[in-house]
């Protein structure tokens, strides 16, 4: 009984430290791919492509990430890349 108590407790404990994991603050990751995206201007404007500079920056890839999802849940101040 006990131990299945401690393991209930164990698994309660790991599932909120997750839900606490997830939330994101949307404004600040809008503004930091804002900031990143006018670093990367240079390159996509000298022709290079979005999914290039993405393969290549994990950063990129997570605002690509962060602004297709902020899109989809109509987030203010959203925009595609």
């Amino acid at each position: 009984m006990t131990r299945t108590i401690c393991v209930a407790l164990t698994v309660l404990a790991v599932m909120a430290s997750g839900a606490e994991a997830a939330i994101i603050d949307w404004q600040a990751e809008l503004q930091r791919c804002r900031a990143l995206r006018e670093t990367v201007a240079p390159l996509l404007q000298a022709g290079e492509g979005i999914s290039a500079v993405g393969r290549s920056n994990r950063s990129v890839r997570r605002c690509i990430w962060i602004q297709r999802m902020a899109v989809r849940k109509k987030i203010p101040g959203a925009e595609r890349w």
